[in-house]
């Protein structure tokens, strides 16, 4: 859920902040950009104020909504949609096309490739979410699974069976998602360097 959704909302600002002109434009990607030099430990007490203060503990919007914005995201996309030739949206907006219609039927699927790579990205950092669950959920319903493996391990020793079984099961979905975007994630990687 939280691949999909911050996938949709990144592609949208990317767009806006590298195809519209509007006053601030850069200074609004400057401050994004800058968020990348602040560490999760250092927003995780504010961020759970700001959780508990909305009424999000113990729930899923607690796991789902804050690790849906993530400067890399944004910034990433907003390189890769610098890269498409305007010529492609120029025409597109000529014929008659607005900004939503040439966003939605031009620039997505030409950066179907990048989209691939940050989709396996995404996945992965929110799968291997082992820092922020346990301090907003405190449910069993709720717990995810890299804390759950962690929950084998005590502090006078560990079942390493169930420990390296429930590893393999973990690692299943991810290598599943690898194999079916790999081919994309090298298109990405090779129209990188590209103009």
């Amino acid at each position: 859920m939280v691949t999909a959704v911050a996938l949709l909302f990144h592609s949208m600002a990317a767009y806006a902040l590298a195809r519209l002109k509007f006053p601030g434009r850069d200074g609004i990607f400057v401050v994004i950009f800058s968020t990348l030099l602040i560490t999760a430990p250092v927003i995780l007490i504010p961020l759970f104020v700001v959780v508990r203060t909305l009424g999000m503990l113990d729930s899923y919007a607690a796991l789902i909504i804050p690790p849906l914005f993530n400067a890399f995201g944004i910034f990433l996309l907003r390189q890769f949609y610098l890269g498409i030739p305007k010529e492609l949206e120029e025409a597109a907006i000529v014929d008659d096309c607005g900004y939503w219609r040439a966003y939605w039927n031009i620039i997505l699927p030409l950066s179907r490739p990048i989209l691939s790579a940050l989709s396996v990205f995404f996945f992965l950092a929110n799968w291997n979410a082992f820092a922020w669950p346990p301090v907003v959920t405190s449910g069993a319903d709720l717990t995810v699974i890299q804390v759950g493996i962690a929950s084998f391990s005590t502090q006078y020793g560990a079942n390493w069976n169930h420990v390296l079984a429930a590893a393999v099961v973990a690692v299943i979905p991810m290598l599943a998602l690898f194999l079916v975007f790999q081919r994309r994630m090298v298109e990405s990687i090779k129209t990188s360097g590209l103009k």
